[in-house]
């Protein structure tokens, strides 16, 4: 897949749901990043700018109401609920909390799609860049290029997310235990490896990287200003 569309965050407690959605969102060019519970969403907001949130109402430990109520305000992320029948006070209530719409379950597919796509173009979001340019190199995440006077690269969506989210934070050195939250990930010599593969593609000399730097004892941080 060679542009996606948004990056959306699917949370849900049920596994074949958040499968199911995923799947779905896949193959209408959506990236999509999963989380089992509202404490796994907490830690994943906290370090990727999602497009939109699809989130189960009753799972255990926090529901997603207090998910809205603890993290709706400060993410600005529009929300969709996934709502069982028989919950209509806590679709209501979501509403009114700030999610933007919901969906009852069992849902048909197209449905989910469409909603999803007209709530993105109410915040223009469907359609926003994500392309920065910095001396002779050009990162494309839309078409999911690196570029520069001679090479073309392509990058996967493991590496696109870690871009996405150095690129709106450049000069912020990030842990090797940020990064493998981002991408799911939790051994430190894969995510190593990941860096290096994006040096080869950014850098003119990637043992002696300018732009995506080791900070000794820190992590990695991405200078492009």
């Amino acid at each position: 897949m060679d542009n996606f569309i948004a990056h959306i965050l699917v949370v849900d407690d049920d596994e074949g749901i958040r499968s199911l959605v995923k799947k779905y969102l896949n193959e209408n060019k959506f990236l999509v990043t999963t989380a089992k519970s509202a404490e796994d969403a907490s830690m994943k907001v906290e370090v990727i700018n999602f497009d939109l949130i699809i989130l189960d109402i009753m799972m255990p430990g926090k529901s997603g109401l207090e998910f809205i109520q603890e993290k709706g305000k400060e993410l600005e992320t529009p929300i969709i609920l996934l709502t069982a029948k028989g919950e209509a006070t806590e679709r209501v209530e979501g509403l009114e909390i700030g999610a933007d719409d919901y969906l009852p379950k069992p849902f048909e597919p197209k449905e989910l799609i469409l909603r999803i796509k007209n709530i993105l173009k109410k915040t223009k979001k469907i359609d926003q860049k994500r392309v920065i340019e910095f001396e002779n190199i050009k990162i494309d995440l839309n078409k999911l290029l690196i570029l520069n006077k001679v090479n073309e690269f392509k990058i996967n969506s493991t590496e696109k997310i870690i871009l996405e989210k150095m690129i709106n934070n450049p000069g912020k050195t990030f842990s090797r235990d940020a990064i493998g939250k981002l991408i799911d990930l939790d051994k430190e010599r894969s995510i190593d490896v990941i860096i290096t593969r994006l040096r080869k593609k950014i850098e003119a000399d990637p043992k002696n990287p300018k732009f995506l730097q080791t900070i000794r004892g820190a992590g990695y941080v991405l200078w492009i200003e």
